[in-house]
């Protein structure tokens, strides 16, 4: 009775290795992004295209392209189309490399990108107020980042402006993506 068991035991945990062998071959490898010699085009301040690959950066949000944001005297300037060119700035300095962690509903590369002498593209575009840290619904893991940007008032936090989450949900308002972007 007891070989009866234990045989039981060993099939349940063979086919559960199986299982995972078969899971791990159908799984998606992770995608490796590079600009070497490749066309980068930024999208807006968390979106960019390599090649004909779109990559949106891990963990932050951006101000949408068509966003606007308010200065504390009331003045309205065009947040987004800064934010995008923050971006631009920080992929113009070369070496880009986007790991890709997972792909969005839109088919977008979620990815984490250094470019040369930036460690983490998205933890300092939130360090320099262009996007906040977490994805519009979870706050994100550059937390201290934002804090940081907040308090010295950069970017986004000279003055006011709408979560890029909040201000997506507008149908009125929605953001028409522009059509060529910035080419580094």
């Amino acid at each position: 009775m007891r070989a009866g068991r234990w045989l039981r035991q060993l099939a349940v945990l063979a086919l559960l290795f199986l299982l995972m062998l078969v899971i791990a071959e159908f799984r998606a490898p992770s995608e490796r992004l590079t600009s070497d010699g490749t066309e980068v085009q930024v999208i807006d301040g968390d979106s960019l295209r390599i090649g004909t690959r779109t990559v949106r950066l891990q963990g932050i949000d951006a101000v949408e392209y068509q966003q606007l944001c308010r200065m504390p005297d009331g003045i309205e300037w065009r947040c987004g189309i800064e934010a995008r060119n923050a971006l631009a700035a920080l992929v113009g300095r070369g070496g880009l490399v986007c790991e890709a962690h997972a792909t969005d509903n839109f088919g977008r590369a979620v990815s984490t990108c250094s470019a040369n002498g930036v460690e983490d593209v998205g933890a300092a575009l939130v360090e320099q107020g262009w996007a906040v840290s977490g994805d519009g619904e979870r706050e994100g893991s550059y937390v201290s980042q934002q804090r940081a940007a907040q308090q010295a008032k950069r970017g986004l936090w000279r003055g006011s402006f709408e979560r890029p989450a909040q201000w997506r949900r507008k149908p009125s308002l929605r953001s028409t993506r522009p059509e060529a972007g910035l080419s580094t």
